[in-house]
């Protein structure tokens, strides 16, 4: 972080530090991969734990295994508890989920989520959805993935995110009402490639200022926010005025 933008933000945190629990306009809080700092990220245990901590939703990372099974995960691999490297793409479900996973945030035992049940979850609880698709998807997959968040739960209550411009292009395509983001964290103002197609953002809080978040707004398009840890972040970006605010930690209290 830039020492200027250091200070931006810390000029936003005193100036509304004193309000940051009673802002009439609420940022909804979404909790990054859950409930993530005190909990295994992408698990069912880290979203059932942003459910009870007041997040408004939940942001998770899908990919695929080797027998078309969707699951939760950051990375392209997962290592299990006797220290196992497997790689998603490369293994079954089966294989994947033979032992719990290696963590050390809790004694329970937790084991890879599939996406169906991340959408459980959140269709339970009343959650908004982030939806990160990790790596590039193609046409079927992507059409497997939002039919079953319809199925399972709706789509109204989904939103797409990705780094990988083509995957927002495809799922437009097939679902022309769904609500769409594209992950950033450039810049080179190249975001401007999202209002051909009506596409919202979310980006990186340090990459994030006034004229960004004037140009989705007056096109009435929506900014989110990741990943806010500290209160003068979070109170940084709710002077900007998000819609969305992206946190491992800080959940409704905090909105």
């Amino acid at each position: 972080m830039s020492f200027s933008m250091f200070i931006k933000m810390f000029t936003a945190f005193i100036m509304s530090v004193f309000t940051v629990f009673s802002s009439s306009a609420q940022v909804k809080m979404i909790g990054h991969r859950g409930h993530s700092m005190p909990y295994p990220e992408n698990t069912a245990m880290a979203f059932e734990q942003a459910a009870k901590h007041g997040f408004a939703g939940a942001e998770t990372d899908v990919r695929v295994t080797s027998d078309g099974v969707y699951v939760t995960n950051h990375n392209s691999s997962v290592v299990l508890k006797d220290g196992t490297k497997l790689e998603i793409a490369d293994n079954t479900y089966e294989a994947l989920t033979a032992q719990p996973l290696k963590q050390s945030k809790t004694l329970k035992d937790v084991y890879l989520c599939t996406f169906k049940e991340y959408l459980e979850i959140m269709r339970d609880n009343d959650m908004i959805c982030f939806i990160e698709l990790k790596g590039e998807f193609d046409d079927e997959q992507i059409n497997e993935i939002f039919t079953l968040a319809g199925d399972v739960y709706t789509l109204d209550k989904c939103i797409l995110q990705s780094f990988e411009f083509e995957n927002l292009v495809k799922a437009h395509e097939q679902f022309p009402d769904l609500r769409i983001m594209l992950t950033y964290g450039e810049t080179d103002k190249s975001y401007v490639k999202c209002f051909e197609y009506g596409f919202s953002i979310d980006a990186d809080y340090a990459v994030i200022d006034e004229e960004m978040v004037e140009a989705f707004h007056s096109r009435g398009l929506e900014v989110a926010a990741y990943t806010a840890n500290e209160l003068f972040v979070l109170s940084y970006l709710k002077s900007l005025g998000v819609d969305y605010i992206e946190s491992d930690l800080l959940g409704g209290a905090f909105a």
